[in-house]
């Protein structure tokens, strides 16, 4: 078909490709926050609050917060904060936005490098719809997957025009794509070697079996090995230093690398059968079974043996299998960052390879067939219409913490993260007993759980059993001893028992470990605002420090309002007190009973002039 006659085609499936994305996730733009890493990321981070400052970008190339060296994930979600605000809305209209970007990159360069355009528009559709990529977009904390694809794909056309017409400018733009990628998640450091997949196909610049070729093509890709190995290296030592790497004495090498066969084949029969998706599946550990690793690690070979056999006149087969196996390296698990056993967000860029082998394989294997095309047709709109709409229900679960969480224990098996994180969803609710169910559940599956214990400690402290919280947040501590949650909520258990020293040093030992943490800075100024102890009692220092947390917050959380109202009141400037605390109680959410109660409590105190000074437990002390 001539090129002048491609083009509506290719429109229309520029068309269908954006308006079948949005039609998928279009419902996200209501969603919430999640309780896991958004808070981290957005919604309790003040240098993503406060926008693009010359401050915060200096952080957000020097800081290893979250675990990441990815300075550009930080700023993305700076600049979202700049123009939409706080509100959730704003950055999953930014994850559905780039996702559609990388699905109509993804079919323009491999129709580009291919010339095949049902092919190229197929692969596109199936990355697209995919459930399993879900997460990557449905997960504010995934920004770094979205982005990093962009430039990921980017970097791959960059590529192409280079190979086109080489040239010095055109090298140099490979790699500043490629290091910008690099600066938003380290996954991307397979790229140098998916390039030399894309010599031999679909580029054929590797046109047989030759070494000086070979050697050459190597020798063309060494910038981008350094590259890929500074990120490595970056990456390890970031992840050591915040102890998200586990150690070999805690899941030791034979079990990881059992692991890690099984989730390739669990990652392959997802890609057909995409059921029981969750956000978190625990690491089986000294669990993993030999059985099941021996028949995936057979599974493995026998497909690569295959793959080899027929590769002569099928290359495709060759690239996407590698490109496959290769892009999952760096989160397969041989280095263990958390305890996740695998995660449908590792998918968004691997799947690429599969899909690459089915869109090129099914014409091939169907071609004596009468009517191929038709039936490859209907197969095709069928699969990625089942597709879609398992992407657009598996979107749903992703509304709140709540119905996430829920479905997660409905479709996995010892899921103690999904406990701790329901029961803290249903604390918000004040719906403590269920609450504690969850945080015993989780306690129950795995001991050592230390969020578990400090989620039980804040209970406790809802409950006013201050001595049961202190025990709580200390065996936490035993457990993480750099918690800066435990020590923040260990302080604010003291400072409620009366015991008002110790609780300035936990607090203050907390923001040792989070120097920035609105919430902790926020627990430490309503110490001093609202302490019945005078001697303990600084007004000045309130204010200064709720002032603070709530400029890092954009003057949007109530609870953060509400002690800068709190700290007004203790130092006589009632009429400021009032006017905050009255913005405090329109910012609060009512159905958030204990929260917008309380604030209202304060306010009537404020409107007649009165300070508001806790009462803690004055009970025996407590022999720690």
């Amino acid at each position: 078909m001539p090129e002048s006659a491609k083009k509506p085609l290719v429109i229309l499936v520029y068309l269908a490709l954006a308006l079948s994305t949005i039609a998928v996730y279009w419902q996200v733009r209501n969603f919430s926050f999640i309780n896991f890493d958004d808070n981290y990321y957005v919604y309790e981070n003040p240098h993503v609050l406060n926008g693009l400052t010359a401050g915060n970008v200096i952080w957000a190339f020097t800081t290893g917060f979250a675990s990441f060296w990815h300075p550009l994930t930080w700023l993305s979600l700076m600049l979202d904060c700049q123009l939409f605000g706080p509100d959730s809305r704003g950055f999953h209209l930014v994850n559905i936005f780039l996702h559609i970007v990388n699905t109509l990159l993804l079919f323009t360069v491999l129709k580009k490098m291919t010339g095949a355009l049902w092919q190229s528009a197929l692969v596109a559709a199936a990355f697209a719809l995919h459930p399993m990529h879900v997460e990557s977009v449905a997960w504010i904390s995934e920004r770094k997957d979205v982005l990093s694809t962009l430039f990921w794909i980017l970097a791959i056309a960059a590529y192409y025009y280079y190979i086109k017409r080489p040239g010095v400018g055109r090298y140099l733009l490979i790699l500043l794509v490629f290091a910008l990628g690099l600066m938003t998640k380290p996954m991307l450091v397979t790229l140098p070697f998916v390039f030399l997949l894309i010599d031999y196909w679909p580029l054929y610049r590797i046109k047989h079996f030759d070494w000086q070729v070979i050697y050459r093509l190597v020798f063309e890709k060494i910038p981008f090995i350094v590259l890929s190995i500074a990120s490595s290296v970056i990456a390890f030592l970031t992840q050591q230093s915040n102890s998200s790497i586990s150690s070999f004495a805690a899941i030791p090498l034979k079990f990881r690398i059992g692991n890690a066969l099984i989730s390739y084949v669990e990652y392959i029969g997802k890609l057909f059968r995409p059921v029981r998706l969750a956000p978190f599946y625990p690491h089986p550990v000294k669990n993993v079974s030999v059985l099941y690793a021996v028949i995936s690690a057979a599974v493995l070979l026998a497909i690569t043996i295959l793959i080899l056999r027929f590769a002569k006149n099928r290359r495709y087969l060759v690239t996407g299998w590698f490109w496959y196996l290769g892009t999952l390296i760096p989160v397969i698990g041989i280095v263990q960052v958390g305890s996740f056993a695998m995660a449908d967000r590792y998918t968004y860029i691997p799947y690429i390879g599969l899909f690459i082998i089915i869109a090129w394989g099914l014409p091939k294997l169907l071609a004596k067939l009468p009517h191929q095309k038709i039936i490859l047709a209907i197969s095709m709109l069928t699969a990625l219409t089942a597709l879609g709409i398992s992407a657009q229900k598996q979107t749903m679960y992703w509304n709140n913490s709540f119905t996430l969480f829920s479905h997660a224990l409905e479709v996995t098996n010892n899921n103690y993260l999904a406990h701790n994180c329901l029961g803290r969803e249903l604390r918000k609710q004040d719906k403590l007993a269920l609450a504690v169910e969850h945080f015993n559940k989780a306690l129950q599956i795995k001991p050592n759980y230390a969020n578990a214990m400090i989620s039980l400690g804040c209970v406790s402290t809802d409950r006013g059993d201050f001595i049961q919280a202190i025990d709580y947040f200390q065996k936490a501590l035993h457990l993480k001893p750099d918690s800066a949650e435990a020590h923040t909520n260990l302080g604010i258990a003291l400072q409620k028992y009366g015991r008002f020293n110790d609780a300035i040093i936990h607090i203050r030992r907390s923001l040792q470990i989070e120097p920035d943490n609105p919430v902790t800075i926020n627990n430490l100024a309503w110490l001093f605002a609202t302490c019945p102890d005078p001697n303990f009692r600084n007004p000045a220092q309130a204010i200064s420090l709720a002032q603070q947390a709530c400029r890092a917050t954009a003057y949007v959380n109530p609870e953060l309002l509400d002690t800068l109202a709190a700290a007004f009141a203790s130092a006589g400037r009632f009429d400021e007190a009032v006017i905050t605390a009255q913005k405090a109680l329109n910012l609060a959410n009512e159905n958030n009973k204990q929260i917008f109660g309380a604030i209202k409590s304060h306010l009537d105190l404020y409107k007649a002039s009165k300070p508001l000074i806790e009462k803690p437990q004055m009970s025996i002390t407590p022999a720690f």
